[in-house]
């Protein structure tokens, strides 16, 4: 398609993944940029700050769900794609309360569907998770775009589900869909409830890092900003009708992560008042139900049909990451105060 000047709406563009969308877009192209987000516990306007001056960001607070909210804005803004990456997105939340994971995972994206496809968008990229796929074996190869899906927690089940809706508007009604899923994302601005801003910040503060069983399970990590660049190249030069699988080439077990961040924050932090090891502060719990023991992504498909790979190795990433969020305590200490916690333990 033609990708100059576009308008592109962005779902959940104050959460994570979707802030870092939104910057990308604002800082490394000519799009314009509407950015609809409901602002739930995981979103902040500090997010997109850098470009929240831009002629070309647009903010516009809505509830994917509200059916009339989001066609007003279709109306208003008339956007060329849709970019869709608000969810829910917590597997111990989906767990506590799978209730507001189908709302908005699924009821959620039928409405985004039928609101575009009504309103005509050229193109509706959907973003969901490797978490679809369920659970590899420490030998298995890596999750493909032909996998077959075996979710294992209400929120993978959510996302698979809106997964499908997606393709069967492209199947039924001619929509032009895209799907990625993507490995575990790390970087800035990072809700403290997940692993590597949770580990970080109570490693920084003394606080015991309670990791989910023997810690041995496997992720495979991906920078939000290369994330967020292989999203714009798919929403720009991806094959109509196509799924993209993105990966950090980064596997990595849970307990290697929450140690390379003890060490990090022991070198880049003032040490414990004890003066031990943060390792110390590491403790083994009672595993999570479900708990997927690997992920891994094969990437091939998008780095040689759209010549993307990943920029950030894991450990330059990692010490960027664990240096910003030492840097700003401004940001993420109001979010801790205001509830974010470990819930059960520590994962990934």
């Amino acid at each position: 398609m033609n990708a100059d000047a576009l308008k592109v709406l962005v779902t959940g563009g104050k959460g994570f993944i979707g802030s870092a969308v939104v910057r990308h877009l604002v800082e490394h192209t000519d799009h314009e940029v509407v950015n609809v987000d409901k602002m739930t516990y995981a979103a902040t306007h500090a997010s997109t700050e850098s470009v929240s001056d831009s002629p070309r960001h647009t903010f516009e607070q809505v509830d994917i769900c509200d059916v009339d909210r989001i066609t007003s804005v279709f109306a208003e803004h008339a956007p060329d794609v849709v970019m869709h990456l608000a969810a829910e997105s917590h597997v111990d939340r989906s767990i506590d309360g799978p209730g507001a994971f189908v709302q908005t995972n699924l009821i959620g994206t039928y409405t985004m569907l039928e609101v575009a496809r009504v309103a005509g968008v050229q193109r509706f990229h959907h973003i969901s998770t490797d978490e679809v796929f369920g659970s590899l074996g420490p030998d298995d190869p890596g999750f493909t775009e032909t996998t077959p899906y075996d979710p294992r927690s209400p929120y993978s089940a959510s996302k698979a589900g809106s997964d499908h809706l997606v393709r069967a508007w492209g199947e039924t009604y001619g929509l032009n869909v895209l799907v990625t899923n993507c490995s575990n994302n790390y970087g800035p601005y990072h809700f403290p409830e997940k692993l590597i801003p949770l580990v970080t910040i109570r490693a920084l503060l003394g606080e015991t890092l309670p990791v989910y069983g023997d810690g041995q399970q496997i992720r495979d990590w991906l920078h939000v900003e290369d994330h967020a660049s292989a999203l714009v190249t798919v929403v720009q030069s991806g094959v109509p009708g196509e799924t993209y699988n993105i990966g950090g080439k980064s596997e990595q077990t849970n307990l290697a992560v929450v140690e390379a961040i003890c060490d990090l924050v022991d070198e880049l932090a003032a040490p414990l008042p004890t003066g031990a090891a943060r390792r110390s502060l590491i403790t083994f719990v009672a595993d999570r139900p479900g708990h997927d023991q690997r992920y891994a992504i094969d990437q091939r498909k998008i780095q040689a049909e759209l010549g993307w790979t990943p920029t950030h190795t894991f450990d330059t990433g990692l010490r960027a990451t664990v240096q910003w969020y030492l840097d700003n305590e401004d940001w993420w200490g109001p979010l801790r105060t205001g509830g974010a916690s470990d819930r059960r333990g520590l994962a990934g």
